[in-house]
């Protein structure tokens, strides 16, 4: 299966700890350079300016845009993908995990991450390798930093941009209920700013380890976009009431024994 990291070409450090990463489990890999405010021009930025609840940062942006680069990739190669952001900690079971899904069919994309937020998933589970369990995923909101895509799938993304618009890119996925999404259990990836909350000792840098995307200062923009976010948080509550009747909403498990973290 392919494995496409995501990194920015002045990510020095984080791309020397992804090949380091990856070479260690003896998984081949291939980066893909991620797109920076810079490529992106204001008139791109204008056009999405009113797509989401708030106005997106331009870093937000050149984030989407980096994983469409992938989606496009992964249509063009047609075959399946495990897509990677650059500050992802992987665990051990990665390489057996990934054997064991290249061949399933009837999905569009299986999540790897986890984040520390409840997610809506199936009662019943598949066994997978490794001790692991795969579960349909109904409903998350916790990040788009490691996920398996399937070329159906990356489609059903960008269809759905053409009609929505663009937004976080893990809530562009949330927004697309045609996908087909399912979840490892327990998680076998979380991003290095997660280790704490997960009890793993971090000894890699704050360069490393600091999102480059999320933080408090997030523009929240007029009174549109304060009747656009209670607009979709009353159409998430009604799906929500939906989802109870055929799922679970709970954590997803990490077993910390899976990572190394020095």
């Amino acid at each position: 299966m392919d494995i496409f990291i995501i990194n920015l070409i002045s990510s020095i450090k984080r791309r020397e700890f992804q090949e380091r990463q990856l070479s260690s489990l003896k998984l081949d890999y291939q980066i893909i350079h991620a797109m920076s405010t810079k490529d992106i021009d204001n008139n791109t930025y204008k056009k999405h300016y009113y797509d989401w609840q708030r106005p997106l940062k331009n870093t937000e942006v050149a984030c989407y845009y980096s994983h469409k680069l992938v989606w496009h990739k992964i249509i063009k190669n047609n075959q399946p993908a495990l897509v990677l952001e650059d500050d992802v900690l992987l665990s051990k079971c990665v390489p057996k995990l990934l054997a064991g899904l290249s061949g399933k069919k009837g999905m569009d994309l299986v999540n790897f991450e986890n984040r520390g937020r409840k997610k809506f998933v199936s009662k019943s589970s598949v066994a997978l390798g490794c001790n692991s369990k795969l579960l349909r995923l109904y409903q998350d909101r916790t990040g788009a930093a490691g996920y398996i895509l399937w070329p159906e799938g990356a489609k059903k993304l960008i269809q759905c941009e053409k009609r929505k618009g663009i937004a976080l890119a893990d809530a562009h996925v949330t927004a697309c209920h045609s996908i087909r999404a399912y979840q490892v259990e327990p998680a076998p990836i979380i991003q290095l700013n997660q280790c704490a909350y997960y009890g793993l000792s971090n000894t890699y840098s704050d360069e490393i380890s600091t999102s480059t995307i999320n933080n408090c200062n997030n523009p929240k923009g007029s009174f549109l976009f304060r009747i656009k976010r209670n607009y979709f948080q009353l159409k998430l509550g009604l799906y929500q009431l939906l989802l109870i009747t055929k799922s679970d909403r709970r954590y997803i498990k990490t077993r910390k024994k899976d990572f190394f973290t020095s």
